[in-house]
């Protein structure tokens, strides 16, 4: 079962050095989400060959431009594909408004349902549940109302132990059975097969996203043990007057906020255009928080 993250977008107001605006898409047990969608999101997925036609699910962040200036043009493209399955938004108050006045000044009507679903920056929210995945807003510290969002597997995942199959040979109806869990028995109730000795388990896995936000440890509790954690990183140290006055964090933030939740690896991003180069930024979070990645754009991390 697949859990991996693939960057789009990797700056933070325009694009520049090569680097464009916020987007990510996220793909999991044949499922794809994007979150947030910046003005390049289409010519990105293109260009890393992704089919943006499995996306049913979009969430935005907050209404910041760089990251929602994107989701006209591909509602646009979807149209013009002559796309039939519905297409959730989930985002903030207003983002309904700024679509469907697009919409009526274009004389555009839609081949596909619209759904779009209010997030509320107040507590951590279930916003969706596909499956065994659950997915939840939380609200960050930005100039106007943004919200996080992390995809949680619901329960842990059982894998067969090879090596016990191969010497064993069950039938593949038991093998059935030992996967869910279940011991396997004759007809009179005998243990034959244990699935404890058949079976691993491996924890449930999570991905927190943190798009625009002050540095802010009340975050912790939403983001806490994730697999993986993308924090912004919109400033070194150095710039560190400027990020509190626009809500935004340095590397050594992000580098804090990890460790403080316990996460096994962060992704910084966001960057600011003043950066031409990105190794002192991740130079500045590993010496707080050694685990800490640049995100590349056409990169993709996988959660195992």
């Amino acid at each position: 079962m697949d859990f991996k993250i693939t960057i789009l977008g990797s700056n933070s107001a325009i694009p520049a050095h090569g680097r464009n605006q916020t987007s990510q898409l996220i793909s999991w047990d044949g499922e794809s989400f994007l979150i947030d969608c910046g003005e390049s999101t289409q010519q990105q997925l293109r260009k890393f060959k992704i089919k943006y036609s499995k996306i049913n699910h979009i969430f935005i962040s907050h209404l910041h431009g760089d990251h929602y200036l994107g989701l006209m043009g591909l509602i646009n493209t979807y149209n013009l594909n002559k796309r039939k399955l519905p297409l959730h938004i989930y985002g903030p108050k207003g983002l309904d408004d700024i679509i469907t006045i697009q919409l009526k000044y274009s004389g555009s009507i839609l081949n596909f349902p619209l759904l779009f679903h209010l997030t509320i920056p107040q507590g951590k929210i279930q916003l969706a549940e596909i499956r065994e995945l659950a997915i939840y807003s939380f609200p960050l510290q930005h100039r106007i109302p943004c919200t996080g969002f992390s995809f949680e597997e619901k329960h842990a995942r059982i894998h067969l132990n090879k090596e016990m199959i191969a010497k064993h040979q069950p039938a593949v109806a038991d093998i059935h059975l030992l996967q869910k869990g279940q011991d396997v028995e004759d007809n009179d109730g005998n243990v034959l097969l244990k699935a404890s000795e058949f079976c691993e388990k491996t924890p449930p896995r999570k991905y927190s996203y943190c798009s625009d936000t002050a540095f802010d440890l009340n975050l912790v509790p939403h983001i806490i043990g994730s697999d993986l954690l993308y924090h912004e990183s919109t400033f070194m140290e150095a710039e560190k007057k400027r990020a509190k006055i626009t809500k935004h964090s340095t590397s050594k933030e992000a580098a804090l906020i990890a460790k403080a939740a316990n996460v096994k690896k962060l992704l910084l991003g966001h960057y600011s255009s003043r950066y031409a180069k990105l190794d002192l930024l991740l130079n500045e979070a590993r010496a707080t928080f050694g685990p800490s990645l640049l995100s590349e754009e056409g990169v993709t991390y996988t959660i195992k």
